[in-house]
């Protein structure tokens, strides 16, 4: 199950290159901004092992148009760029001809036929954005580690962005990105500038915390929100709660979709143990039968234990299990 695809940032170019895709065009994989959307409709299984179990990303409400005050010919531009940067994650086992032709076919199925040639060219000019960028990480005067260069490049790669997109489309795209990084920028500002006293750094921060705008504010507090909610639901299992009571109250501190997600991810998360408290039983039992055994013939029917019930990635996690 997936619930999120990308960490929100410093997408201050470095970052950027990171988070945003661009080792997409250098062989890697990246991942784009979380949305507490609702899913697209899923993914074909058979385009990339990586999405297997997964659904793209991009709320497919907004993307058909049918939220309240939405216009009939705006296009869904921050929905867009999930569900582009979704298929742009499988870059490695697919080739960039054939994510292109993929997120064509998704956007003629969640797209509104009148706005699907403007969602293709919006893409044309987000893989040149995405190949441009890699150009722009390679000039030697944006190196460096300091707020300035970190300032200059976020600058940079927002002049690259006003040469490829419409105003529009860049403030969609990129607008709540850009705020956070604005916001990111001011802060390491403050704490870098030795000129200032401790009480003044936090007399200036407080300022800056003043003046977020309300969903960047809600965006930050989201993971204590979680945290918060998730200690709630131990107390209440603790306590005796049923799964529906658990539900109820996570739908209602964070929403529906939410409450379902990590209902999915408690019923994955006690699988997942069951399976390990019967291989932790099985390992028992084979290390008593082998005891007198050689070390080499111990280990071997240890392996195909552990080969018979868990995949390669999963064994990788059973050393942690078998204290």
């Amino acid at each position: 199950m997936k619930l999120t695809r990308t960490p929100v940032g410093l997408g201050l170019l470095t970052l950027a290159l990171l988070y945003a895709g661009l080792g997409w065009w250098q062989g890697g994989a990246a991942t784009e901004a979380p949305s507490d959307a609702t899913a697209a409709p899923a993914a074909r299984s058979t385009f990339a092992p990586s999405m297997q179990g997964t659904v793209p990303d991009g709320d497919a409400r907004v993307l058909a148009g049918q939220m309240l005050g939405q216009s009939s010919g705006a296009l869904a531009y921050a929905e867009l760029r999930r569900m582009f940067d979704y298929y742009l994650s499988a870059v490695g086992e697919q080739s960039i001809e054939s994510i292109t032709q993929e997120i064509h076919r998704a956007i003629d199925q969640n797209v509104p036929s009148a706005q699907a040639p403007g969602a293709k060219r919006l893409l044309g000019r987000y893989l040149e954005f995405k190949r441009a960028l890699v150009d722009l990480e390679k000039n030697p005067a944006l190196e460096g580690t300091g707020v300035q260069a970190i300032r200059q490049r976020f600058n940079a790669m927002q002049d690259l962005r006003a040469s490829i997109f419409s105003a529009e489309e860049e403030q969609g795209l990129f607008g709540f990105e850009d705020a956070n990084d604005r916001d990111s920028l001011a802060r390491l500002e403050i704490h870098q500038n030795t000129a200032l006293s401790a009480d003044q750094k936090r007399d200036q921060l407080a300022v800056l915390d003043a003046a977020l705008p309300a969903a960047l504010r809600a965006d930050r507090e989201a993971p204590r929100v979680v945290i918060q909610v998730e200690q709630t639901a131990q107390t209440m299992r603790a306590n005796g709660a049923s799964d529906d009571d658990i539900y109820r109250m996570r739908a209602k501190a964070l929403d529906p979709q939410a409450a379902v997600r990590l209902a999915e991810v408690d019923r994955e998360e006690k699988a997942w143990k069951d399976r390990i408290a019967v291989y932790l039983n099985e390992r028992s039992k084979v290390l008593q039968a082998q005891a007198d055994a050689p070390e080499s013939e111990r280990q071997m029917a240890l392996t195909q234990l552990q080969q018979s019930q868990f995949t390669e990635e999963e064994r990788r996690r059973l050393a942690a299990y078998e204290q």
